[in-house]
């Protein structure tokens, strides 16, 4: 799927965002196109939603900060459903707990999708009935809301995953598609000269309040691998004892290794001494050449310990992909899956694959505000205790990832599509 900018020179396009709507609304609903009632009513753990959750709570944030507001006569689809599918919004309401969301049978997903018709309708007469003033207004929270339904298009696959490796059964949420199982390429080092550097959104076009202000900041000469970090390369890290060794890992993380009891990445199994991945199409053959995946920052940065290297700060990250082309392994590939890189000794695998893992702690850049009203919530509010992840992962739409795009997860998260890529000073 192609963006379609809301904006055109002048005042936005009605009839561009009615097509973008529907596309975006369309993918979300064909990701649980295959899913029987039954997988979507799972919550496997507490970071972990339904599949009907997100269907419903993606359709909660347009009837709340768009209809309820600026619809004249628009009527709430169900009154309960502002509790129920309210995710972190302090300031708009209580909220039904997020742990329990898997135990809420109903509203059934019939109900859900009737829900989503609604809103779409109610939708397609506000944008196309509304007077100008209020269309002015409302098409950046259109916007907002439009990528806000793609990241919870990648965590419908995040969570259904983990969801399914929880099975006996190991189901497939989609029939594999055929995977590259050449040997890895050769690790190669591309120099940066670093210096006085610009990074961060320029204002032109959408983006996320967190990937702004730009600004300069100061890069000391770097170095990055060519590509990412692979599963055979990870592999050795294991046999030479990585979770064994606490000298290579940050107190938290040693303390997780025990804890948890990590032996490798998640999803990885052993039987008859043989390792095998889970993945969306089930339980497959290990694969030596392919991006390793599903590392929490804890276990990317004790491998990098391991190496002698380090992970690159978001800073180095950014402003080394910023000349790549803005292209790979995302969604629409159909992999759901990270594929071996192609081994040509250019800067690979920016993007698509997996989220990078960064060295740089989740805060805010210098002049950085959030958003007025309830939206200032977004992403302001999780600036402590999260790491930066970078480039998007075969998960991610590839029209909702830019250069400068930040997401964030907790040190320990394991479920994300988290991998690496290793860097160290020239």
């Amino acid at each position: 799927m192609t963006a379609l900018p809301l904006k055109e020179i002048g005042a936005p396009d009605r009839g561009i965002c009615v097509r973008r709507f529907a596309e975006i609304r369309h993918a979300t609903e064909a990701l649980a196109a295959g899913l029987l009632p039954e997988d979507q009513a799972i919550q496997s753990m507490p970071d972990v939603s339904p599949t009907k959750w997100h269907l419903a709570h993606t359709t909660w944030f347009f009837e709340t900060f768009l209809l309820i507001p600026h619809l004249a006569g628009y009527t709430a689809f169900h009154p309960a459903f502002a509790y129920l599918f309210n995710s972190y919004y302090e300031t708009v309401g209580a909220r039904h707990p997020r742990p329990q969301r898997g135990l809420l049978s109903r509203p059934g997903t019939a109900e859900i999708a009737a829900y989503r018709r609604f809103v779409d309708d109610a939708m397609r007469n506000l944008i196309e009935g509304s007077d100008d003033a209020t269309w002015d207004g409302i098409a950046p929270l259109i916007e907002l809301g439009l990528n806000h339904e793609q990241q919870h298009q990648e965590l419908i696959l995040m969570d259904i995953k983990h969801v399914f490796s929880l099975n006996p059964l190991r189901p497939a949420y989609r029939p594999r598609t055929a995977l590259a199982t050449s040997k890895p390429s050769p690790m190669r080092w591309i120099d940066f000269e670093g210096g006085l550097v610009e990074i961060g959104h320029d204002g032109r076009g959408f983006a996320f309040d967190n990937e702004g202000p730009r600004h300069r900041v100061w890069l000391d000469p770097f170095r990055l691998a060519s590509r990412l970090v692979t599963c055979g390369e990870y592999m050795d890290f294991m046999e030479d004892g990585g979770y064994r060794r606490p000298e290579l890992w940050l107190s938290d993380g040693w303390a997780a290794v025990k804890a948890e009891a990590w032996p490798a990445p998640l999803y990885w199994e052993r039987r008859d001494g043989e390792w095998s991945v889970f993945t969306l199409s089930g339980t497959q053959p290990f694969n030596a050449a392919e991006p390793v995946c599903h590392v929490s920052y804890y276990e990317a940065d004790a491998f990098a310990r391991w190496c002698g290297k380090r992970l690159a700060t978001e800073s180095e990250w950014e402003h080394a992909a910023s000349n790549a082309a803005l292209a790979g392994n995302f969604v629409h590939r159909g992999a759901l899956h990270p594929i071996p890189a192609r081994g040509d000794g250019s800067l690979e695998q920016m993007f698509g694959d997996v989220w990078e893992w960064t060295m740089s702690a989740y805060l805010p850049y210098p002049r950085f505000r959030p958003a007025a009203g309830a939206v200032g919530e977004y992403n302001g509010k999780f600036m402590s205790g999260q790491m930066v992840l970078r480039g998007g992962a075969a998960v991610t739409p590839p029209d909702h990832i830019r250069v400068t795009y930040r997401n964030f997860f907790p040190p320990s998260a394991r479920w994300a599509f988290g991998g690496l890529r290793l860097a160290e000073y020239r």
